[in-house]
């Protein structure tokens, strides 16, 4: 494979321009309409996908990052572009009322993306964690935690006294 390549470098950042284009085929999909929810599910099924290791090369590659300039700025282009993207998204959601605006959507698309990123890491090594019926909670809890706030109901009837701490 490297005699494709002139130096490991290029073919680590081809490697890495290739998993990021996956990352963009995710949010096109997104552009018929804002479906956060698809684009969070499908982000837990892709350790799922044909090649899950490939992910866990991805994570390993950035502790290179440092060292290797050029594949630095791939991966730090390609992340600013998917999270820029995101955040349009979001933004767009925001606008349309189904996405909370009390915190902008740049915010917000640098958290979900750090929980994605989390389980992605987490999935081939834990895959008994990510259980069909966990990985619904997770995606359920990410769309509670980006909906908008419910209005306050009226303050629930005090039920005596506090417990007191001892």
């Amino acid at each position: 494979m490297t005699y494709y390549f002139a130096n490991k470098e290029e073919m680590v950042t081809a490697a890495a321009q290739s998993l990021f284009d996956e990352f963009d085929t995710l949010l096109d999909f997104s552009k018929v309409g804002i479906d956060v929810r698809t684009i969070i599910d499908q982000w837990l099924n892709w350790t799922k996908a044909d090649e899950p290791d490939s992910w866990l090369a991805l994570f390993q590659l950035l502790a290179h990052a440092r060292h290797e300039r050029a594949f630095a700025d791939v991966l730090e282009q390609r992340y600013f572009r998917f999270r820029e993207v995101f955040a349009s998204i979001l933004a767009k959601g925001q606008a349309e009322g189904t996405i909370r605006d009390d915190i902008d959507a740049d915010l917000l698309a640098d958290q979900i993306s750090a929980m994605g990123d989390g389980w992605m890491m987490s999935q081939p090594i834990e895959p008994e964690r990510f259980n069909p019926k966990r990985k619904q909670a997770l995606l359920d809890a990410v769309i509670t935690l980006i909906s908008p706030p419910q209005p306050k109901s009226a303050k629930p009837a005090s039920k005596g006294k506090r417990a007191t701490s001892r």
